[in-house]
C-alpha cells in the first residue's frame, strides 16, 4: 500500500492508463482541438486587415467615382395632373439601343493595399419612335413637350473625365445638369433613377408626338471595381471590351457571349423587350424595376489574399489533426516517445504559418506567400521530427509527408467547387494510412520507451 491507500497493482494500472498508447492518442486528439483556440486570434487579425482594405477601397473610390452605373439616352417629359396640379416626369425609352464600352484598368495602391480602377469610354446609340406616345400616362396628365429633355445618368458624376457629348439627328450638343432632375422621385423605393445624377439637353424642337430621331452619346468616366449599364432600350445590345484578366459578370442579365484571357476580356449582351421586364414608357415611379436590368462587370482580383487566407483557416483543424497523427505514427513506429509539450510546439508552428501566410500574401500575392510560408513551416516541422526522433532519415521522411500535406492545402484552396470532395477523400485516405501503419499495435500496451514496457532493475 502507498501513502494514498492504493495497492501496488492498482497504482501500476493507473500508471499504465496514463502511459498507454490508446490514452496517448486521445490526448493528442484533445491537443489538436485545444490548438484551434489561437486560430480565433488569427481570424480577428485577418478581419482587421480585411476591414482596413475595405476602407482603402472606399478612400480611393471616393476620388475616382466608385462603382459606376450608367443610364443611356432616355426622353424625359414633364407633366401636370389637371385634377390636383401635381407634377411628374414621363419617361420614354428608345425603341432600339446599342452601346459599346471600352475599359482600361490599373491598380491604385495605398500602403500594402491595392484597388482596381478603370477608365471607360462609352458610346451609346438610341433610336426613338414616338408614335403612340403617351400610351401609359396617368389619367388627366398633360405632357409639356416644350420642356422635353434628353437625359443620361451616372451613379457618381465625380468620375467624369470629359464633357458628355450627344449627337441628335446630326447635331452635336454638350450635355448639362438636367433641368428635370428636381422633379424626379427621390424616394429610394421609386427606383434606381433616384440614385443617378442626371444630365441632358432640351429636345423640344425634335421630340414631338409621332416623331422619330436618333441619338448618339459619348462619355468618358473613371470608377473602381464595377461598371454597369442599365438596359435603357426596349431592346438593348451591349458590347464591352477591357484589359482586365479576371472579370466577374453580374447584374440582371449575363452576356450571351464572352471571351476571357490573360490579356483581357470581351463580352456581348442582348436583352429583348419581353425579357427586360420594364415598360417602354411610363412615369418615373413606374420604372422601379429598371435597376434589375443592369448589365455589369466587376473587376476582381484572381486571388484575393484575404479571401484565400480566410478559406485556408477553415481547414486548420483538419491539418492540425493530420500533422499530429503523423507525429503519433512516427512515435509508435520508431519507439521514441514524444512529450505533449512537443505536440503543442508543433501546433504553434502551424498557427504561425497562417500569420506568415497573411503577411507574405499582402506583399507578394497568395501563391508566392503560400510557397514561402508553407515551405518554411514544412522544413521546420521536418527538422523538428529529425531532432525528436534522433534520425536524419526520419527527418527526410517527415519532409515528404508534411510537404504532401501542405501541397494538399494549396490544392484545396485552388479547387474551389471540388475542395470538399478532395478534402474529404484525402482525409479518408489519411485515416486509412494511420489504421494501416498501426494495425499491429496493442493499444492497451504501454508507450514505446516507457519504463513499464520492460522489467525494472529492482524487479529483476
Amino acid at each position: 500500500m502507498n501513502q494514498f491507500g492504493l495497492s501496488q497493482s492498482e497504482h501500476g494500472t493507473q500508471d499504465i492508463l496514463r502511459r498507454s498508447m490508446g490514452v496517448k492518442l486521445l490526448v493528442v486528439c484533445g491537443l489538436a482541438l485545444v490548438m484551434t483556440i489561437p486560430s480565433f486570434f488569427v481570424e480577428s487579425l485577418l478581419s482587421e486587415r480585411t476591414a482596413r482594405a475595405a476602407d482603402v477601397v472606399k478612400e480611393i473610390s471616393a476620388h475616382v467615382g466608385g462603382q459606376q452605373t450608367f443610364l443611356g439616352p432616355t426622353l424625359a417629359i414633364p407633366y401636370t395632373l389637371a385634377a390636383d396640379s401635381k407634377h411628374g416626369v414621363y419617361l420614354v425609352f428608345p425603341a432600339r439601343a446599342t452601346a459599346a464600352v471600352q475599359t482600361r484598368t490599373e491598380e491604385r495602391r495605398r500602403s500594402l493595399f491595392k484597388v482596381p480602377v478603370f477608365q471607360a469610354d462609352l458610346k451609346m446609340n438610341a433610336s426613338f419612335d414616338l408614335a403612340g406616345v403617351p400610351a401609359a400616362a396617368p389619367e388627366g396628365a398633360q405632357l409639356d413637350w416644350n420642356r422635353a429633355e434628353l437625359i443620361l445618368g451616372v451613379s457618381d458624376a465625380r468620375g467624369a473625365q470629359s464633357d458628355a457629348i450627344a449627337t441628335i439627328d446630326g447635331k452635336s450638343v454638350t450635355l448639362a445638369p438636367a433641368r428635370i432632375s428636381a422633379e424626379m422621385p427621390m424616394n429610394p423605393e421609386e427606383g434606381q433613377l433616384s440614385t443617378l445624377t442626371l444630365f441632358g439637353t432640351g429636345v423640344q424642337d425634335i421630340a414631338r408626338p409621332g416623331a422619330q430621331f436618333a441619338v448618339t452619346a459619348a462619355l468618358r468616366f473613371t470608377g473602381a471595381q464595377r461598371l454597369a449599364l442599365l438596359s435603357y432600350g426596349k431592346t438593348t445590345r451591349l458590347t464591352m471590351q477591357g484589359d482586365w484578366p479576371s472579370p466577374g459578370f453580374d447584374g440582371g442579365f449575363l452576356p450571351v457571349t464572352r471571351n476571357v484571357s490573360k490579356n483581357g476580356f470581351s463580352a456581348e449582351w442582348s436583352v429583348p423587350f419581353i425579357a427586360r421586364g420594364v415598360g417602354a414608357e411610363g412615369t418615373a415611379g413606374a420604372m422601379r424595376s429598371l435597376d434589375a436590368t443592369a448589365l455589369g462587370v466587376s473587376f476582381i482580383e484572381m486571388a484575393d489574399p484575404y479571401q484565400s487566407v480566410t478559406r485556408s483557416l477553415k481547414y486548420l483543424l483538419l491539418f492540425l489533426g493530420l500533422v499530429f497523427l503523423s507525429y503519433f505514427v512516427f512515435e509508435v513506429t520508431t519507439g521514441k516517445r514524444v512529450h505533449p509539450a512537443q505536440y503543442v510546439l508543433v501546433g504553434i508552428a502551424q498557427v504561425i504559418f497562417y500569420l506568415l501566410l497573411l503577411s507574405f500574401a499582402e506583399r507578394m500575392g497568395f501563391d508566392w506567400g503560400f510557397l514561402l510560408a508553407g515551405g518554411a513551416t514544412v522544413i521546420l516541422l521536418a527538422s523538428n521530427a529529425g531532432w525528436i526522433f534522433g534520425s536524419r532519415l526520419q527527418g527526410f521522411r517527415s519532409l515528404g509527408v508534411f510537404g504532401l500535406l501542405y501541397t494538399l492545402i494549396y490544392l484545396l484552396l485552388r479547387l474551389e467547387d471540388n475542395a470538399l470532395l478532395v478534402g474529404t477523400v484525402a482525409s479518408f485516405l489519411a485515416v486509412a494510412a494511420v489504421m494501416y501503419f498501426t494495425r499491429r499495435i496493442d493499444w492497451y500496451s504501454s508507450l514505446p520507451g516507457s519504463s513499464l514496457s520492460k522489467p525494472s532493475d529492482e524487479a529483476a
